[in-house]
């Protein structure tokens, strides 16, 4: 597996994965949890580089029930997502942590938001770059290539380098962070 870019620490059972490990693809996305038979097999998490993770069941490499959560600990629901629906546009931050002052201003749901490189936009899990359609982590790491319809929704969309800078808006130091 090392030769391929995949690692695997756990339990091996007639040279294959098997019981509890944790296995880690070459984009360093990791699954930790129960494995048979050389498959993602019963609890298991899968932790991206982002920060988000998605919490399943698995049968035989096939997750059958699970739940995706965002980096900031939001948790995705199918039914009932009352999360950015057009009535309520907070970000999570805010209705976890309450409103910014006024006079003051939320972008992103990263506070403060992070600079962008110049000739880059903030596409929410890292930067991307259109000359190269590369989008990279906030700390720089390759992330993906951006087809065409998410480079059209990113240049369409996000916050750009040249937008108004926001670099010194201050915390509130009034707002629960624990």
């Amino acid at each position: 597996m090392e030769l391929i870019g995949n690692r695997y620490k756990g339990n091996i059972k007639h040279g294959r994965m098997e019981g509890y490990g944790e296995y880690t693809f070459p984009t360093d996305t990791k699954y930790v949890g129960d494995i048979k038979d050389g498959k993602f097999h019963g609890k298991g998490v899968l932790y991206f580089i982002n920060g988000s993770k998605y919490k399943a069941t698995w049968e035989e490499g096939i997750a059958v029930d699970g739940t995706f959560v965002f980096p900031d600990g939001l948790e995705y629901k199918d039914k009932d997502w009352a999360y950015c629906d057009g009535y309520d546009r907070r970000f999570y931050t805010e209705i976890c942590y309450g409103f910014i002052p006024p006079g003051e201003t939320q972008l992103t749901n990263i506070h403060p938001p992070p600079v962008i490189p110049d000739g880059c936009y903030d596409c929410t899990d890292g930067f991307y770059d259109p000359k190269i359609r590369v989008i990279t982590s906030y700390s720089g790491e390759f992330l993906r290539n951006a087809d065409d319809n998410e480079h059209e929704w990113i240049v369409s969309t996000c916050r750009r380098a040249w937008d108004v800078p926001l670099t010194d808006i201050p915390l509130q130091t009034s707002r629960n962070q624990s």
